[in-house]
């Protein structure tokens, strides 16, 4: 278990929403056991809450049952089950072979220069976190990344500004 769960456990556990409940109810219908729901169940809680926070994992574990190891487990070990906060738009980065190929390089740089953050990071003013991924599935139009549920395809440095320009005034 986690030093940060550890921690955690001298915490008390977030009480999950009423919706919450009823989206990881429906999801046990559809499960043979409670702990076959735990990554649903961390996704229902990060897309309502934006991030799955240690009190929220607890609140898990203790709503399903389920041991709080076996659950950080199931969260550590999915990327996309943020463990911490993340900003407004997240951008999913594919550093693949493919991508790498087709200059990912230096797409990856001016990303970098742009919002001023590193892989694993989040812009001080919490509009973008940066994030990388083995594959995004679209080698044919690589460089790619996705931003939020938006899939961009054969990235320059020039998509990359419009790109960012275009997230920066749909929230603001």
């Amino acid at each position: 278990m986690s030093q940060r769960v550890i921690a955690s456990t001298a915490k008390k556990a977030r009480k999950l929403s009423a919706e919450e409940i009823a989206e990881i109810e429906h999801e046990m219908t559809l499960y043979p056991d409670k702990k076959a729901v735990g990554l649903e169940a961390l996704k229902i809680v990060q897309k309502s809450q934006g991030w799955v926070s240690d009190e929220s994992l607890l609140g898990i574990a203790k709503y399903l049952d389920i041991p709080v190891a076996d659950l950080e487990g199931v969260a550590t070990f999915f990327n996309l089950v943020y463990r911490e906060p993340v900003g407004k738009n997240v951008i999913l980065f594919c550093d693949s072979v493919s991508c790498w190929i087709m200059g990912c390089e230096s797409v990856k740089g001016h990303i970098k220069q742009q919002l001023d953050i590193d892989y694993g990071q989040t812009t001080e003013d919490g509009d973008f976190t940066l994030i990388p991924v083995p594959c995004l599935g679209d080698c044919d139009r690589a460089p790619v990344m996705m931003v939020g549920p938006d899939l961009h395809r054969n990235l320059t440095p020039e998509k990359i500004d419009s790109i960012i320009s275009d997230y920066k005034n749909k929230q603001g």
